[in-house]
């Protein structure tokens, strides 16, 4: 048993630091050279990226977020393998990391929505659940244009698939909770939604006239 906590404290605290680290910060510091926070907040953050940054800057943002949100994951399946249980530690350092973006404790517990280590637990715990949340995500998305509704609908469909789809019992545990967690910290949203102060994602085409400004 001492084992077992001996793998589960490292997985658990690396997992929650990592997720409760901003990808715009790590973006900023390491990739785009610049603080991606001077462009602005909530939609005029977004459409000041992609304004300048284009199609490629958002992709190479999320490849950031992806590759930050697999590496615990990774070292959560290599501890607890050590016991025989690579898929529960894959699902466990998943919850963990998913608890960091939605209560990061760098940011006073102010989190985001937590989409994307959502869909790369799921992915590692089955591939078909990943992907069902993935387009769940974008189809909500398309659709209502809130990203707090696609979280929580992917969400509830998580808590869904977890037992449809999965047979080891604490890994089903784990996804639920972990589905759970990011519906509860979503609910204030509805009611923001229903009172018309939510923020909607901007899906326009990308505006390019930027690139004739004081061109004459």
């Amino acid at each position: 048993m001492i084992v077992y906590w001996l793998l589960l404290l490292p997985t658990a605290v690396i997992a929650y630091l990592l997720g409760s680290m901003s990808t715009m910060v790590l973006a900023s510091n390491f990739i785009f050279r610049y603080n991606l926070r001077r462009l602005g907040r909530g939609n005029d953050w977004l459409a000041n990226f992609r304004r300048v940054y284009g199609l490629k800057g958002a992709l190479i943002l999320l490849l950031v977020e992806a590759i930050k949100d697999i590496i615990p994951i990774i070292i959560g399946g290599v501890l607890l393998g050590i016991k025989g249980h690579a898929e529960v530690g894959r699902a466990f350092a998943g919850f963990c990391m998913v608890m960091g973006r939605l209560w990061p404790v760098y940011y006073r517990l102010k989190g985001s929505d937590a989409i994307m280590p959502m869909i790369i637990t799921a992915m590692f715990a089955d591939t078909s659940l990943g992907i069902t949340l993935a387009v769940i995500v974008i189809g909500v998305l398309l659709v209502t244009k809130y990203l707090s509704l696609s979280a929580m609908v992917s969400g509830l469909a998580m808590m869904a698939a977890s037992f449809l789809i999965l047979e080891d019992r604490l890994c089903i545990l784990l996804v639920l909770f972990t589905g759970l967690a990011v519906v509860i910290r979503h609910i204030p949203a509805l009611k923001r939604i229903s009172e018309g102060r939510e923020l909607k994602i901007d899906l326009r085409k990308i505006d390019l006239t930027y690139k004739f400004d004081n061109r004459f």
